[in-house]
């Protein structure tokens, strides 16, 4: 397949750099092996993202598989902040992100997740979706979780309770965590997604949304992201514009 393209940094009144990840060919099929590596400079400030969802796309044999590297150095912000992942039926995908991150980096990281289809009634009829996330500093994890999925419909406690739109939002930074597990809460309350917040080991939050509808999922993503530039980066809220 084509490589993906790095687009040129945008510029938004804002500290950080804003650069867009694109794969030109409009979704991942079985087979692919994307390898991402970033690394984050001194004092540095970069806020990547994807200018829409990913598609994932069905496969009679191996699995499409995304690997994402990133170093954050010291005095460094880094924000990743991808649009989310739709599976469609019978598609596999494999997917990782690994951050080292120095002391008193920063750092903002977005997994988000459709069930499938969800407007055409496809909801977990892919054959397989796994994601890891792990984070550490020179102290240790700071955060790993792993979920790997099969196809068949889930519902219940502890699964998605007939939610299928679900992320999980990691922020680490030096402002008030008790505030921002507050403020982020309350935000889910406002809003027709579930929130649940809570401190990590030694900095920083861990956020888990659920919701019913594409808008509510991506509005309070977006919201609880700005929540966390502005109390846990000390960041200005920003609009990605990306319409």
């Amino acid at each position: 397949m084509l490589p993906l393209q790095v687009l040129a940094p945008v510029a938004l009144d804002d500290p950080a750099a804003i650069v867009s990840i694109l794969n030109p060919t409009g979704g991942l099929v079985g087979g692919d092996r994307l390898d991402i590596t970033i690394d984050v400079g001194e004092g540095a400030h970069a806020c990547l993202t994807t200018p829409s969802a990913t598609k994932v796309y069905r496969t009679i044999g191996a699995m499409a598989e995304q690997h994402a590297r990133v170093t954050v150095a010291a005095g460094a912000t880094c924000e990743w902040v991808p649009e989310h992942t739709i599976p469609f039926p019978a598609s596999a995908l494999r997917q990782t992100f690994v951050a080292e991150i120095a002391t008193d980096a920063k750092l903002i990281v977005v997994d988000g997740f459709a069930a499938g289809r969800i407007a055409r009634d496809e909801r977990w009829q892919f054959q397989h979706l796994e994601s890891t996330v792990s984070i550490r500093d020179p102290a240790g994890w700071l955060f790993h979780d792993r979920f790997v999925l099969h196809g068949g419909w889930r519902d219940g406690c502890g699964l998605t309770e007939n939610q299928p739109y679900f992320a999980t939002m990691i922020v680490i930074g030096a402002g008030d965590t008790a505030a921002f597990i507050r403020e982020a809460t309350e935000a889910g309350h406002r809003s027709e997604a579930k929130v649940a917040a809570a401190p990590l080991p030694h900095r920083g939050v861990g956020v888990r949304v659920l919701a019913r509808h594409a808008p509510g999922f991506i509005s309070t993503l977006e919201t609880v992201w700005m929540l966390g530039r502005q109390i846990l980066l000390g960041a200005p809220a920003l609009t990605l514009r990306k319409s």
